[in-house]
C-alpha cells in the first residue's frame, strides 16, 4: 500500500459502513452515511475510547463492523485458490485467525479517529443491481484527501461488504498477495499459525 497511515486513516470509517447496512430497502450510500453520524459520535463522546481503552476498541469492531462482512466471500477471495486447495479444518482455522486480524485492525483504526470528515460521491447503479460501489472522500486537516471505496454485493435482502479500496489498493488483493506468499513457501498451516499468534500477542483469542 502506499501508506499505512492513509490505510488506517480509511479503514476508521469502516465503522460508518459496516455498523448497519442491513436492509436492502435503503440505499447502501444513504446507510453509509446515516451510521456513519451516530457511530462516530459515540467513538468522539466515549471517554474510555478516547483515553486509548483497547478493549473497548474491540467491543465496538465486534458489534459494529464485523457482522456486517460477507465474510465466508472475503475469506474465499483472499485466499483464492489456495481456499479450494485446504482442509475444511484449515479453513476453519483460517477464518478464525482472519476474523481476529480483522478485528485488530478495525480496532486500531478506530483509535485513530481524530474528527476527520466523510465526503460521499453521488452512487451511480442500476436500481437491480447486485454489487455496488460506494465511493467517499477523507478529508483530513494538514493532509491530502484518502479516497475510500466501499464493495458491497446483495446477500438476500442486506447489503454485505465484501472489499474496500483505498487509495486504488484493493484490501483483498493486498491481504491476498501477502498470504499467498507465506503459503507458498510454507503451506497453510504456517499461514495459520502466524495470525495465530499475532492475535495472542494482541490479547485476541
Amino acid at each position: 500500500m502506499r501508506s499505512v497511515s492513509k490505510f488506517l486513516v480509511g479503514v476508521s470509517f469502516l465503522v460508518s459502513l459496516y455498523s448497519g447496512i442491513v436492509n436492502a430497502d435503503v440505499a447502501p450510500d444513504a446507510l453509509v452515511k446515516q451510521t456513519a453520524d451516530d457511530v462516530l459520535t459515540i467513538i468522539k463522546n466515549d471517554k474510555e475510547i478516547q483515553a486509548g481503552n483497547q478493549q473497548k476498541l474491540y467491543a465496538v469492531a465486534e458489534d459494529k463492523i464485523l457482522p456486517n462482512f460477507d465474510f465466508d466471500r472475503v475469506c474465499r477471495m483472499v485466499l483464492g485458490k489456495n481456499w479450494k486447495a485446504a482442509t475444511p479444518e484449515q479453513q476453519a482455522s483460517f477464518q478464525k485467525e482472519f476474523r481476529s486480524l480483522l478485528l485488530r485492525t478495525y480496532s486500531v483504526a478506530l483509535g485513530k479517529y481524530k474528527d476527520q470528515i466523510i465526503e460521499y460521491k453521488p452512487m451511480r447503479t442500476e436500481p437491480d443491481a447486485k454489487n455496488v460501489t460506494v465511493k467517499t472522500l477523507i478529508l483530513q486537516s494538514g493532509g491530502q484527501p484518502v479516497a475510500v471505496d466501499y464493495s458491497l454485493v446483495k446477500n438476500g435482502v442486506s447489503w454485505k461488504v465484501y472489499d474496500i479500496t483505498i487509495e486504488n489498493v484493493s484490501l483483498v488483493t493486498n491481504y491476498r498477495g501477502e498470504f499467498s506468499t507465506i503459503i507458498r513457501q510454507n503451506g497453510i498451516d504456517s499461514l495459520n499459525t502466524k495470525l495465530a499468534e499475532k492475535n495472542k500477542n494482541a490479547g485476541l483469542r
